[in-house]
C-alpha cells in the first residue's frame, strides 16, 4: 500500500488518487458511452440525445411548459437549452410562443410531428436498455442511487450558498 505522511502527521493512502478510484471519471465515462449508444440509435430519426430528452420531458408534462420548466426538469441552463429548442422548432418538432403578459416567458409544446416520434423513441430506449450489460432492476437501482446522490449534492450546494 502506498501510504505517505501528510503535513499534519496523518497517513494518506495514495491509491485514493488513482484514476480508477475516481467516481467522477466512472460517471463521466458511463455517461459518454450511453450517450454514444443513444446517438447511434437516434441518428436515423434525425435527433440528438438532448433533443430526445427535451421531447420526453415535454410529453411528461402533457401541457405547454415554459423554457424554465424544461431547463429545471433536465438540469440544463437557458444558454444551452435555447439554441437546442430553436433547432427543434425549425425541424417542426415543437412550437414556441412568447407569453403575452410576461415576454420573458416562452411557452413550449410538442407538435404533431414531435408527438409522432413517441413510439420510435420508446423503441430506442428499450434498445439501449437491452444493450446494457446490467438488468432492468439494476438500472432502476442505479438510477435511484444517482438521483438521490444528485438531490443531496444540490441541497448541500444550496445550503452552502
Amino acid at each position: 500500500m502506498n501510504v505517505k505522511a501528510t503535513p499534519r502527521g496523518e497517513s494518506a493512502d495514495l491509491t485514493e488518487l488513482h484514476v480508477d478510484q475516481q467516481l467522477c471519471l466512472a460517471l463521466q465515462t458511463s455517461s459518454s458511452l450511453i450517450t454514444r449508444l443513444y446517438r447511434r440509435l437516434l441518428a436515423p430519426l434525425g435527433l440528438t440525445h438532448p433533443q430526445y430528452l427535451v421531447l420526453i420531458a415535454l410529453w411528461e408534462f402533457e401541457r405547454p411548459v415554459t423554457m424554465g420548466d424544461i431547463g429545471e426538469r433536465l438540469s440544463m441552463d437557458t444558454g444551452s437549452l435555447t439554441p437546442l429548442v430553436k433547432r427543434m422548432e425549425t425541424a417542426g418538432l415543437l412550437s414556441r410562443k412568447r407569453d403575452t403578459r410576461d415576454e420573458r416567458k416562452v411557452w413550449v409544446a410538442p407538435t404533431a410531428k414531435g408527438v409522432a416520434l413517441r413510439d420510435d423513441l420508446l423503441a430506442v430506449r428499450r434498445e439501449v436498455v437491452r444493450q446494457l450489460p446490467i438488468t432492468v432492476q439494476q438500472i432502476t437501482e442505479l438510477r435511484r442511487m444517482l438521483q438521490d446522490m444528485n438531490d443531496a449534492i444540490i441541497l448541500a450546494d444550496q445550503t452552502a450558498s
